[in-house]
């Protein structure tokens, strides 16, 4: 269903067994598990999917290595899983990803993981060549026999200077162990949005629909677009809105303090000289304050964070001018013949983590584990419980969405009929497995549906199988390479917004393409693809305009890019 034909169901039935509130990675997640399990579930979200802090992420599948010397083993164990997971399930959006670990030295760290226990440890000290050597042992291990990933290997100091010319002579070794890159989170989300409401034509998901209160049996729920109120009335809410479960909760007259988020910021830089250093390298390591960052290959661009910065509300989460210095001296710890400036920064964002509310005086050392908190009885004066979705990550959603779904089935009632280990996403689906087959794959693809295969090939590279159904829609009506964007043509852009719930012009430059993120925009393509976008959605002339000048006005403000 379209999203006008999803309003009119909801006026005509507005009962729905599950709500969920919040469409970033742990709420679809959830919304695709259920659907699977043909629950009727309505997801709302009060932006676009994957909007709000599933928009900031690192964009790495990792297994938190850095945290097995906290003890959270089964955190760690979790993770490599999840990870290995991801590769197999969505190969067109995670790809395998050599880390480096530049170590500066040798018996540094040893006592972390004891002084930690016994509560004397408020900064970590610098983990050296034997801790990380330890550390990687167990994490090969864990990978088990699945070895989705290769096991790690060390590099002395001689050998690390001839992979990279440009490293800083001060290391003593480098370590390279293997790791996931979730070259598209965003699109990832959406497929799977996607995914459930093809899998259960009773799981429909909305966005800019915001929930506004609810009493008794009833949830209010706004239409962002329309101004148009709507009750539900479910048996079951499930609150995953991230950093803003508390004030979300608050809308229900509930008070709770789960979250103590932290911000997480990045940079993206156009610097062809670094990104030729690194290489499909990623190198991630303990900066100087103990705390673990990030360079990393995405696409012609270099990836730099991350702070971890406690805050109070996530709406104040800007990358500041602070954070930027501080990720380009981290690059000159590691590269410093380099020259990377605030010139070479083409984008920049910031979202918070939703981590539990903690007292621990150093926020690495907040536990990055997941959790349900509920919420039920008299005292709420609503007649069905809440499931507060406190913590996740994008590597370990779909083990937490697993374990909401166990929980709001057995409170339903009903039992598993499917799971999704083992379940390809979007364009994973039917993936070729080697370089040979993919090559066959876009031939064959190319000739079915007379789409010249270099068109077709750019599809495959951005959408996986999916490029069929839009290369079969391209051959479908007239098409033409946009002006702008020569890359892309008419029919591709309007598949996207007909089937992807496209519904403002920065949906489809941040959050459906990379074209952002990347350092691609230029003024006269905003105004080229209002007018693209535009005349499926139906905007007038006035509404084109405001759609770039709100796109222009928001770039600037949260990712520094000025048109």
């Amino acid at each position: 269903m379209n999203r006008k034909e999803i309003f009119s169901a909801l006026k005509n039935k507005p009962d729905v067994s599950v709500l969920i509130v919040g469409g970033g990675i742990n709420g679809i997640g959830t919304f695709r598990d259920l659907a699977l399990n043909g629950v009727d579930v309505l997801l709302v979200e009060k932006g676009d999917f994957c909007s709000g802090a599933s928009a900031a992420s690192s964009h790495m599948a990792h297994g938190e290595i850095h945290h097995l010397e906290n003890g959270e083993f089964h955190l760690v164990r979790e993770t490599v899983g999840e990870r290995n997971r991801l590769l197999q399930n969505a190969p067109h959006i995670v790809k395998s990803l050599p880390t480096a670990i530049p170590i500066f030295k040798r018996l540094s760290g040893l006592l972390n993981a004891p002084l930690k226990f016994f509560g004397k440890l408020e900064k970590p000290s610098e983990r050296g060549s034997i801790v990380i050597k330890l550390g990687l042992m167990m994490y090969d291990a864990y990978t088990g026999k699945q070895r989705t990933v290769p096991k790690h290997q060390f590099l002395s100091r001689k050998k690390s200077l001839a992979k990279w010319k440009y490293l800083s002579a001060k290391i003593i070794n480098t370590a390279v162990y293997y790791e996931g890159a979730i070259l598209q989170p965003e699109r990832l989300g959406v497929e799977l949005v996607l995914d459930a409401e093809a899998e259960n034509p009773n799981a429909r998901a909305l966005n800019y629909v915001s929930m506004v209160g609810g009493m008794g049996d009833t949830i209010i729920l706004r239409d962002e677009l329309t101004d148009n109120n709507y009750d539900v009335h479910p048996k079951l809410v499930i609150n995953a809105a991230g950093p803003w479960i508390d004030f979300t909760n608050r809308k229900l007259g509930l008070s709770t303090s789960f979250i103590g988020g932290t911000k997480g910021s990045h940079i993206v830089v156009r610097h062809p000289e670094l990104r030729a250093a690194i290489g499909e390298n990623e190198f991630f390591f303990e900066n100087e304050d103990g705390r673990i960052v990030l360079i990393f290959p995405l696409y012609d661009c270099v990836l730099i964070g991350t702070s971890d910065i406690p805050v109070e509300h996530p709406d104040d989460a800007y990358c500041t001018d602070e954070e930027i210095d501080y990720f380009l001296k981290l690059t000159r710890r590691i590269f410093p013949s380099l020259s990377v400036t605030r010139a070479d920064v083409i984008f920049q964002f910031s979202g918070v983590r939703p981590l539990p509310r903690s007292t621990t005086k150093a926020v690495s050392q907040i536990s990055r584990d997941h959790s349900i908190e509920v919420l039920s009885g008299d005292w709420t004066n609503l007649r069905f419980p809440i499931y507060s979705l406190v913590g996740g990550k994008w590597t370990s959603f779909r083990l937490f969405s697993e374990q909401v779904t166990d929980k709001a089935l057995a409170y339903l009632g009903l039992s598993r009929q499917k799971d999704t280990r083992s379940l390809p996403i979007g364009g994973g689906r039917g993936y070729p497995i080697d370089a040979g087959e993919v090559k066959r794959h876009i031939e064959s693809l190319s000739a079915w549906t007379g789409v010249a295969r270099e068109r077709v090939k750019a599809l495959f590279d951005r959408y996986g199988t999916r490029a069929e159904a839009i290369a079969t829609y391209m051959n479908g009506g007239t098409d033409f390479i946009v002006k702008t964007l020569p890359d892309f043509s008419l029919r591709e852009i309007i598949f996207l917004v007909q089937h992807e719930k496209v519904c403002h012009l920065d949906d489809f430059l941040l959050r459906r393409s990379m074209l952002a993120m990347l350092g691609r925009l230029t003024r006269e393509m905003l105004e080229e693809l209002a007018k693209v976008l535009g005349n499926p959605l139906g905007w007038n002339e006035e509404q084109k305009a405001a759609e770039v000048q709100h796109t222009l006005s928001m770039l600037a403000d949260r990712h520094g890019v000025r048109l």
